[in-house]
């Protein structure tokens, strides 16, 4: 239930078209609701203005259901991250209303129209195309949260006239995630390119000595751009919902 929501059904009880005993019964499961292995927080659209989203990694597909629908129920709209396409296709079964996601292992339901909320458009940039599961990751996460989202695949420095034939859509957006790999150099080309907020995301794409994604992490908080925010490695929802929040109305 968001603050929308709220004050919906604040304004039917003092209008008298729904009771208090109604009203309390809605109410009944904020802030959470206990449902043995998981706590659904049901109040954490009120508190951020999205609902809780369902980290899938190791979760069964039964904890799954029980979270999913527990979310539906309130009316909330639905975004699981990190699942393969094994229990993707599961759920599917379960909720045929839902989208799996192949590229980004995310899965989505859309229980009510998705409200546009942001001001101007997210650009996902992905230096490689090996970095497109997190760059994909951050796009649904961006577009289930209300906004345009544009992408920009395969545009890495060892070609950069890749990137600087995009620049009119670069200088267009509102809010930058870059996505790379390897030594992460892109964040650093593109943050001194434009004067909006540009979010960097490591992956764990590389050889031996990118370490997992730690050389590109290290590479990116070390960035000289002014402007430059870093995630986690391959941390794509995370970006994807900062970025959100940084292009509100």
């Amino acid at each position: 239930m968001n603050i929308n929501e709220v004050k919906l059904l604040l304004e039917q009880v003092q209008s008298g078209n729904s009771s208090i005993d109604d009203a309390v019964e809605r109410l009944r499961h904020l802030p959470f609701e206990d449902l043995g292995d998981s706590i659904v927080d049901h109040h954490r659209s009120l508190r951020q203005g999205f609902p809780e989203v369902i980290f899938g990694e190791n979760k069964s597909v039964d904890q799954m259901n029980r979270i999913i629908t527990a979310l539906l129920a309130k009316g909330n709209n639905i975004l699981a991250t990190r699942l393969d396409s094994e229990k993707g296709g599961q759920l599917l079964q379960h909720f045929p209303a839902a989208i799996y996601h192949e590229e980004a292992r995310c899965l989505t339901i859309e229980n009510k129209p998705v409200e546009k909320t942001g001001r101007g458009t997210i650009l996902v940039i992905s230096a490689g195309t090996s970095d497109i599961p997190v760059a994909a990751e951050a796009v649904v996460t961006a577009r289930i949260m209300g906004n345009d989202v544009e992408q920009i695949f395969d545009v890495g420095v060892a070609g950069l006239h890749r990137l600087l034939a995009r620049k009119e859509q670069i200088f267009s957006a509102s809010v930058l995630i870059v996505v790379a790999g390897m030594e992460g150099a892109l964040p650093s080309v593109v943050g001194g390119l434009v004067n909006k907020p540009v979010i960097a995301v490591p992956t764990s794409i590389g050889y031996g000595a990118a370490f997992g994604g730690v050389a590109a992490l290290l590479g990116m908080l070390n960035s000289c751009a002014s402007g430059v925010t870093v995630v986690n490695i391959d941390n794509g929802f995370g970006a994807g919902y900062a970025a959100s929040l940084m292009n509100r109305e």
